[in-house]
C-alpha cells in the first residue's frame, strides 16, 4: 500500500506512525495523529499487550479445561468409546483451524478491535468458542505487530504473547482436575465463563491498531464533515468487492501456507511440537493416574514445572533481547538480519524439546519416583516456548503487514496436529509402550530442529525469492518515495509563497 495517492487520498506512512494528509482540501488530521501518538505511549502500549495476553489465556484455557473433567462428563453422557472422550478438545481445536483462516484475513480489512471484539463475543456466549476460539491468538499477535514497529521491542511483546499460549493450557487441568470431583464438571465451564466475562472490562477499551483502517475511518469523518467525497482512504482505492474477498483476502493464509517456503517450514515445526503438547493432555494420566496411582487434581499439578520451563525460557529470551540490543547499537552486521535475531533461539530450544522427550518416556516407570519424569516438563517447557517465540517472531519479522496473515496459516496448521495427534496417543503408548512411543515423537522433533539452522543458512535467499516478501519490499520502497516527495513539498512551499508576494 503506498503511502499517498493522487487527489485527496489521506497518506499512511507506516503501520503505527504518524498519519501526515496530502489532500487538495486541506482537512485536518489531527485527531488521527493524536491517536497514533496515544497507542505510541508505554502505558497504552503495555494495556495493549496485556489485553491481547489476557483474551488468549481464555482461549487457550478453554482448550484443555475439560481435560481432567473427563472421566466426570463420559458417565454423564453414557460415553464408552476413548476416542469419542477425546473429541471435546479436539472439536475445541479444530476452532482454532476454522477461525484463523476466516477472521485474521478479515481483520486486515475491518480492523483489529472490530474482529476481535466480534470472536471473543462468540467466544463467551458459547464457552467453547469452538469456530471463533482461534482467531484472538492470531489478531493478537498482529496486535502486536501493529503498535512496535521496533523488531527488539515487537519479540519482547510477542514472548508475552506466547506465554500466554502456555499458560492457559497448563492451569486449565489443575482447575478442572480439582473441582470436578467436588463440584462437579458443569463447574469446569463455569469457572471458563466466569474468566471470559471478567476478561470483556478491559478488552472494551482496547482500541484500534490498524493503521489503514484507522485511516477508512478517519476519511469517512472527514467526508461527513467537510462534504468533499473526494477525500479517500488508501485501502478504499484497493477494490474489495465478494469475489476478491474470497479469492484474495480470505485465501491468503492458504496461499502462504502452500507457497512460501518459510511459512510451511515453520508452520509444520510448529505444528509438531503443538501436536506434541496436546498429547501431553492424555499421556500425563497414562503415566501419573495410570502408573503412579495419582488423582485427577494431584495428576494436573504434574504440568507446573512445563510452566517453570516456560518462565525459564522468558528469562533466556531476556537475556538474549539484551544482547540483541547492544550488538544493535554496536551496529554489528548480523543483528540487522532476522534470521539472526530471532532463530537462535529456536536452534536452542529444539534440542532441549528433544532431550524432554527421552527424558519423559524412559523414566516413565513405577521403579522411577514419580518427580523424576516430572522434572522432565522443565526442559520440554523450555523448548517448546524457545521454539515459539523464535518461529513466530521470525514470521511476523518477514511478513509485517501480512503477519495476520501468517500466523493464520501458523495457527491453522498447529491447531489440526493438537486435534489429531491426540487420538494416537493412547494407542502408541499401548503398543510402542512409554519409552518407544515418546522416542518415536523424540526423532521426529529431532528432524524438525534443522528447519532454523536452514533458515540461519539460507532465510535471506529464501526471502529474495518469496512474493509476499518482495511485494512488502516494493511497498516500502513507494512509501519511502512518497515521505520524500512530501518533505521536498513542504521545504518548497515557503519559497513559492515568497515568490507570490513579490
Amino acid at each position: 500500500m503506498s503511502s499517498a495517492y493522487h487527489g485527496n487520498a489521506i497518506s499512511s506512512p507506516g503501520v503505527s506512525d504518524n498519519v501526515t494528509a496530502a489532500t487538495n482540501s486541506g482537512a485536518d488530521f489531527a485527531s488521527i495523529e493524536r491517536h497514533q501518538s496515544r497507542l505510541s505511549r508505554i502505558g497504552w502500549k503495555c494495556y495493549i499487550v496485556l489485553v491481547g495476553m489476557l483474551v488468549v489465556i481464555n482461549s487457550t484455557m478453554g482448550s484443555s479445561l475439560p481435560s481432567n473433567a473427563i472421566p466426570f462428563i463420559a458417565p454423564h453422557f453414557h460415553i464408552t468409546s476413548e476416542s469419542a472422550e477425546i473429541l471435546l478438545i479436539s472439536m475445541y481445536l479444530l476452532g482454532y483451524v476454522l477461525g484463523p483462516l476466516v477472521f485474521c484475513p478479515l481483520s486486515e480489512q475491518f480492523g483489529r478491535r472490530t474482529i476481535m471484539l466480534a470472536t471473543f463475543f462468540c467466544y463467551t456466549a458459547f464457552t467453547l468458542g469452538c469456530i471463533n476460539a482461534g482467531s484472538p491468538i492470531s489478531v493478537s499477535g498482529s496486535i502486536y505487530a501493529d503498535i512496535y514497529k521496533d523488531p527488539v521491542t515487537r519479540g519482547r511483546a510477542m514472548a508475552v504473547f506466547t506465554a500466554g499460549t502456555c499458560v492457559g493450557p497448563l492451569v486449565a487441568p489443575i482447575i478442572s482436575g480439582f473441582i470436578s470431583p467436588v463440584l462437579g464438571w458443569r463447574w469446569t465451564f463455569w469457572i471458563g465463563l466466569i474468566v471470559a466475562g471478567a476478561s470483556w472490562v478491559p478488552l472494551v477499551f482496547l482500541p484500534e491498531t490498524y493503521g489503514p483502517v484507522l485511516l477508512l475511518k478517519r476519511a469517512k469523518q472527514l467526508r461527513k464533515e467537510t462534504g468533499d467525497s473526494e477525500i479517500i482512504a488508501p485501502i478504499e482505492l484497493e477494490k474489495q468487492d465478494l469475489k476478491q474477498m474470497m479469492t484474495v483476502t480470505l485465501t491468503r493464509p492458504i496461499r502462504m501456507l502452500f507457497f512460501e517456503l518459510i511459512v510451511l517450514a515453520a508452520c509444520t515445526y510448529l505444528a509438531l511440537a503443538y501436536g506434541i503438547f496436546y498429547m501431553y493432555f492424555e499421556a500425563y494420566p497414562i503415566i501419573f493416574e495410570g502408573i503412579y496411582g495419582q488423582s485427577s487434581g494431584v495428576s494436573g499439578l504434574m504440568f507446573l514445572p512445563i510452566g517453570g520451563g516456560a518462565i525459564l525460557a522468558i528469562i533466556v529470551f531476556l537475556w538474549w533481547d539484551t544482547f540483541l540490543r547492544k550488538a544493535q547499537a554496536s551496529k554489528k552486521a548480523w543483528a540487522q538480519k532476522e534470521e539472526s535475531r530471532r532463530l537462535p533461539l529456536a536452534i536452542l530450544g529444539g534440542p532441549l524439546y528433544v532431550i524432554s522427550l527421552f527424558w519423559l518416556g524412559w523414566t516413565s516407570r513405577a521403579s522411577i519416583p514419580f518427580y523424576i519424569p516430572m522434572l522432565a516438563g522443565i526442559p520440554f517447557g523450555m523448548g517448546f516456548i524457545l521454539i515459539f517465540i523464535a518461529l513466530l517472531n521470525y514470521l511476523t519479522d518477514a511478513y509485517e503487514v501480512f503477519a495476520a496473515s501468517a500466523m493464520a496459516a501458523s495457527s491453522c496448521c498447529r491447531s489440526l496436529a493438537g486435534a489429531v495427534l491426540p487420538f494416537a496417543a493412547k494407542p502408541m503408548h499401548t503398543k510402542l509402550g512409554m519409552p518407544w512411543a515418546s522416542s518415536l515423537l523424540a526423532f521426529l522433533s529431532l528432524l524438525m530442529c534443522g528447519i532454523p539452522v536452514l533458515f540461519t543458512w539460507k532465510g535471506d535467499r529464501i526471502r529474495e525469492g518469496s512474493v509476499f516478501c518482495q511485494e512488502l519490499k516494493e511497498r516500502k520502497i513507494k512509501e519511502l518515495e512518497n515521505l520524500q516527495r512530501d518533505k521536498l513539498v513542504k521545504e518548497h512551499r515557503p519559497n513559492a509563497e515568497i515568490m507570490e508576494k513579490f
